[in-house]
């Protein structure tokens, strides 16, 4: 196998792998959401916040592509993590691409001072015998969830709604498009860290680490990715205080589907329904702001029940589960 490094400039490169996650995801998860290839560059442009992936493709000798290999470096924080996915093209399992992608990952973590390193795969029997054979330990399990929101009972989430006003009565919401305003960054920083609060089951990883210069580096990437980005911010009335806050982007190049990202309550305003008051205020929002949207995604650790329990309310459904492994180098 010829292994190079992918260019986010490089479209072709782009559509090939793409095409090759296309490839996988029929025999192991045909329901996920795949990038398309202008959202993959972007991601190895820009990342999730700031922090650039990385991919690099196998080709055999013809050039095809029959492997692929995603890298994660994070810099924020976890600076001695390097986090990394392989996918190999059906028609070439079983020849030894995975394990030489595994082998590769493990020596360009090694080559920038990494001395740990961690996996995710499909929750498939061989996906996970193949980790373990390479010294890997399963540490944690995330599930992937999807709203119908095409199909939602829009009077069960004005109920849970209504029910949630009711038991935050001390709050109020406050919905922003975009970038966060400079009077709300600063606060902003300690509600987003919020997250850390989420169980992490037996991974061995720090706390993220927030900061202003991060927040605003996470709204410019997806911004940079065409996506719009919508907040609802619960603020105490009383106070004036940030409590808790839930974050979707809606994609410009297919503006029928939606991700959530955060949704965090800080500790010291937790036990009033802050979390099912954001999540079913933003879903109302986006009725309004966004009726192309059909799909709206989201990942949960598999332990996160508290979290779970209002997903269920609102009528998700699992669309897949996720291993991670981890080991030490």
């Amino acid at each position: 196998m010829d292994i190079t490094r992918l260019s986010p400039d490089d479209e072709v490169g782009c559509a090939e792998a793409v095409a090759l996650l296309t490839a996988t995801a029929k025999l192991d998860c045909p329901e996920q959401l795949l990038p398309t290839p202008r959202s993959y560059a972007a991601h190895l442009k820009y990342g999730w916040d700031g922090d650039p992936g990385q991919s690099y493709l196998a080709r055999d000798a013809d050039g095809f592509v029959a492997g692929l290999l995603s890298l994660e470096l994070p810099t924020y924080d976890n600076t001695n993590l390097a986090w990394f996915e392989v996918e190999v093209h059906p028609d070439y399992r079983g020849r030894g691409i995975g394990s030489e992608l595994v082998r590769y990952a493990e020596q360009l973590a090694r080559r920038v001072g990494r001395n740990s390193i961690g996996t995710t795969t499909w929750d498939l029997p061989k996906a996970a015998a193949f980790a373990e054979r390479h010294g890997y330990e399963q540490k944690s399990i995330e599930v992937n969830r999807r709203q119908d929101i095409a199909g939602l009972d829009w009077s069960v989430v004005e109920d849970l709604y209504a029910e949630a006003v009711r038991a935050s009565s001390a709050y109020e919401l406050i919905r922003i498009t975009g970038r966060l305003p400079e009077d709300l960054l600063e606060e902003m920083v300690a509600v987003t860290a919020s997250i850390n609060d989420a169980p992490r089951d037996e991974l061995e990883i720090e706390d993220d680490e927030y900061s202003p210069e991060r927040l605003r580096a996470y709204e410019d990437a997806q911004l940079a990715h065409d996506r719009t980005l919508y907040r609802v911010i619960a603020r105490e009335r009383a106070t004036g205080v940030l409590a808790g806050h839930s974050t979707v982007t809606v994609e410009r190049e297919r503006p029928h589907i939606a991700e959530q990202a955060d949704t965090a309550v800080s500790r010291d305003h937790r036990g009033h329904r802050l979390g099912a008051l954001v999540k079913t205020g933003m879903l109302l929002w986006l009725r309004e702001a966004e009726p192309a949207v059909t799909q709206l995604d989201t990942w949960n650790a598999e332990s996160n029940a508290h979290m779970i329990a209002i997903n269920e309310q609102l009528n998700y459904h699992i669309v897949a589960r996720a291993l991670d492994f981890q080991k030490s180098l």
